[in-house]
């Protein structure tokens, strides 16, 4: 069997796994193509143009969920053909890792923004299954000098590492990782219908207190509201973290770790929010958190402005980190995620929603991975 009937035959059996694409999504895409070659009916080359970027589109989804299924059997195979295999890498055979947390593939590459192949580690440390925690904690410690959101090149002394057993840097470098089109189309509306169904059970945001054992309400540092409750959407994004978090640690120049717990909740942004400067593990409460992730997600149309997230330089002074006066903004995309170090510096732009109406609110997904 030569290397294209191979290719070939797997592509049959994918179009017909509708784990891999659902029906709808295949009559979407055929709606799309036929609409695509009316529009520059012809022209031969807008027509080729358009095919290779809804291919390349549907390709980058179709490699990643292929590998959430196949990746498992493959694993159960192997360790099922070579028992003695699974004693030398400390993995049980009746225990695989959870479809979620694939190996990286060698060629397509995950959604979104591409990024370098990482080098495997000479031992890769078994995997542990996250701890849940009952509730998230508030992110962050308030600023002890703030200035008004927006003014951000003109900071004093941001925050306070928790990390005080670690080396801290002299400076640290604004940086993050974006992915677009991180969920599937019928997943983000799905996400966004629970998001909207659950009004009633966002609560006011917290902030971690330095003084107190509990989070607490500051509307001088942050103001928006959240839901912890996350139902299977938790599971459903942290097993997508999961798939490109080697690709993501490699960017951001990070070593691979150990997940030791999970914290997420879902934050609304509504007319006047904002969060002014803080780094998520500024406090001994949080100090264990390592990595963050924010999924950015709203109702269409799109109904606010703003609410850009913007990542600071910092440097060391006088045992606190402070902006360096530079910052990286990203705008809130439909279906976008964007990961970066927790000690870094970051606020939320103020948010512009003049209906005030909560389903028009700028939503996020976010949370740390702790280690």
């Amino acid at each position: 069997m030569t290397p294209k009937q191979i290719l070939d035959w797997f592509s049959e059996s994918l179009m017909h796994d509708q784990t891999i694409l659902s029906a709808q999504e295949c009559e979407l895409l055929a709606n799309l193509l036929r609409r695509a070659e009316t529009v520059a009916s012809g022209d031969f080359a807008n027509q080729q143009g358009a095919r290779m970027v809804i291919a390349s589109a549907v390709g980058e989804t179709v490699a990643q969920r292929a590998f959430a299924v196949l990746g498992e059997s493959i694993v159960e195979r192997i360790l099922e053909n070579n028992p003695a295999s699974a004693d030398d890498l400390n993995v049980s055979p009746k225990s695989p890792e959870p479809p979620g947390a694939p190996m990286p593939p060698r060629d397509p590459e995950p959604p979104g923004t591409s990024v370098p192949h990482p080098k495997p580690p000479q031992h890769k440390p078994p995997h542990r299954k996250p701890e849940r925690p009952s509730s998230p904690e508030p992110p962050g410690e308030p600023m002890r000098s703030p200035e008004p959101p927006g003014h951000a090149k003109s900071t004093a002394v941001i925050s306070e590492t928790g990390l005080q057993a670690k080396q801290r840097r002299a400076s640290l470098r604004a940086q993050c990782v974006i992915l677009d089109e991180f969920l599937s189309p019928q997943e983000l509306e799905k996400l966004t219908c629970f998001a909207l169904e659950r009004e009633a059970q966002f609560t006011a945001s917290e902030i971690v207190s330095p003084t107190s054992e509990r989070g607490v309400i500051n509307y001088e540092h942050r103001r928006s509201r959240v839901l912890t409750d996350m139902g299977q959407y938790e599971e459903l994004l942290v097993g997508r973290i999961k798939m490109v978090l080697p690709q993501v640690l490699d960017k951001l120049e990070m070593e691979e770790f150990v997940i030791a717990g999970v914290e997420t909740q879902i934050t609304a942004s509504n007319d006047g929010d904002f969060f002014r400067f803080h780094s998520d593990n500024a406090s001994e409460r949080v100090a264990a958190r390592h990595l963050t992730f924010v999924y950015f997600f709203h109702r269409e149309p799109r109904r606010f402005e703003g609410g850009e997230l913007r990542i600071h330089d910092a440097r060391l002074a006088e045992g606190r980190y402070i902006s360096a006066g530079s910052y990286q903004t990203i705008v809130p995309q439909q279906n976008q995620i964007v990961f970066f170090p927790c000690e870094l510096l970051h606020e939320i732009a103020p948010v512009r929603c003049p209906s005030r109406a909560f389903a028009d609110s700028r939503f996020t997904l976010n949370g740390w991975l702790r280690q």
